[in-house]
């Protein structure tokens, strides 16, 4: 594995005690070029985890806590009018920075959550007419709580496809736990963190990503996942090129963080619960499937060529 990236995991598992797949799938969404879901209950790390990496990575950091009343300019910025000069000035909003926080994102209402949509997709935002492009790299990591408590509004499709992976932390286990109760307050530990990476560095990682080979025996593998949720009855919908293309650079980037440069029919196993989890729907129960669930049953259903 690469020093830096070594570092960067090292760093980020002394503040997020008993998580080390989480984090490797995070750093892996990141090399991937994609964006984050975080989905839990609250108060299990999910913004410490954002926080942590954003200091790690030595990368500009704006947390955007969402909100029912939250409109669409507070996320992308305003014009205001000078007096002085008789136009109007562009304010930019929270989301001209390096790694965004979207905390609590399925808080806002669908017309908030959507102006994230341009932002995600095309790295720029149009605002009054104008477009801007926005900071590189550009990293999403939105958190939000469980769609049954009140006070949410479920994430649209389109909105849940711009993200590349979505993860869980879950409760961690006793030893961390312990480690938490008679451990330093995270907060004092994430001030005192130094960046483990330059951002050059981090570019680079993310062009090496794309240059690790995959094989066309690989690629059948990757397109019997595919064909196999279009075709079963067990889904809703099957999964689109999008998550294929997304699987494939998550499977990349997998390898690459475990120091190889080809991608083998585990990489693509290890990244799938988080590409997949939520593209997939049961037939069965489409209010509360369990998509990481359904992603295993779909690595056991697939034989590898």
């Amino acid at each position: 594995m690469n020093a830096a990236l070594n570092d960067v995991i090292t760093q980020t598992e002394q503040v997020i005690l008993g998580k080390p797949q989480q984090i490797r799938l995070a750093l892996t969404c990141l090399l991937a070029r994609g964006h984050l879901l975080i989905e839990d209950m609250p108060g299990v790390g999910k913004t410490t985890l954002a926080h942590v990496l954003s200091r790690t990575l030595g990368l500009q950091f704006q947390r955007i806590q969402f909100t029912s009343d939250m409109l669409p300019a507070d996320i992308l910025g305003v014009s205001i009018y000078q007096r002085e000069s008789g136009e109007f000035k562009f304010h930019a909003g929270p989301i001209f920075a390096q790694m965004i926080l979207a905390d609590e994102v399925n808080r806002a209402t669908p017309k908030t959550q959507s102006a994230l949509l341009e932002a995600m997709e095309e790295h720029q935002v149009t605002s009054e007419g104008e477009t801007r492009p926005l900071p590189a790299p550009f990293f999403v990591i939105a958190t939000q709580n469980p769609t049954n408590q009140i006070g949410t509004f479920p994430l649209p499709e389109s909105q849940l496809d711009r993200f590349m992976m979505r993860i869980q932390l879950g409760y961690p286990d006793a030893a961390a736990e312990r480690g938490l109760l008679s451990g330093v307050d995270r907060r004092d530990l994430i001030a005192d963190l130094a960046p483990q990476m330059q951002t050059s560095e981090l570019f680079a990682l993310q062009e090496q990503v794309r240059k690790v080979f995959v094989s066309p025996a690989l690629l059948d593998y990757v397109q019997a996942i595919l064909r196999h949720t279009r075709e079963s009855a067990r889904f809703v919908h099957g999964l689109s090129p999008r998550a294929g293309l997304s699987l494939l650079a998550a499977a990349r980037a997998w390898a690459l963080l475990d120091g190889r440069d080809a991608v083998i029919p585990e990489d693509v196993q290890a990244v799938l619960p988080g590409v997949a989890s939520h593209r997939l729907q049961s037939v069965h129960d489409t209010q509360a499937s369990d998509g990481e669930k359904l992603a295993r049953e779909l690595i056991e259903a697939v034989a590898i060529p």
